[in-house]
């Protein structure tokens, strides 16, 4: 199982940027595609972006598309979130999680049993 951390979160104005790290443990980091996800106050929790294994294929929400960017680096164990273009709506806590295969269910939110800390992301007029 792996075994994730959550850092670089803060406050921003908005049209500022971010970069979110996720480190994980364990050493078949490979065989798990990551994804972000994120909960504002008073809403549910919601998919962010999503990235296989190999780095090769990705998934976007359609309200980060184009400002948001999901990476990884499987030699360092870590997974990372670009945050561009920021808006007071993309406050809130960001979840990294992982789960071995692909495929568009990484999406959903049942996918995954259990959560990390997350880091919090303020973004001020």
């Amino acid at each position: 199982q792996v075994q994730l951390v959550e850092s670089g979160g803060g406050l921003v104005q908005a049209g500022g940027s971010l970069r979110l790290s996720c480190s994980a443990s364990g050493r078949t980091f490979v065989n798990y595609a990551m994804a972000w996800f994120r909960q504002a106050p008073g809403k549910e929790r919601e998919f962010v972006a999503a990235i296989s294994g190999d780095g090769g294929s990705t998934y976007y929400a359609d309200s980060v598309k184009g400002r948001f960017t999901i990476s990884r680096s499987n030699a360092k164990n870590m997974v990372y979130l670009q945050l561009n273009s920021l808006d007071p709506e993309d406050t809130a806590v960001y979840y990294c999680n992982a789960r071995p295969g692909w495929g568009r269910s990484i999406m959903t939110i049942s996918s995954f049993t259990s959560w990390g800390q997350g880091t919090q992301v303020t973004v001020t007029t």
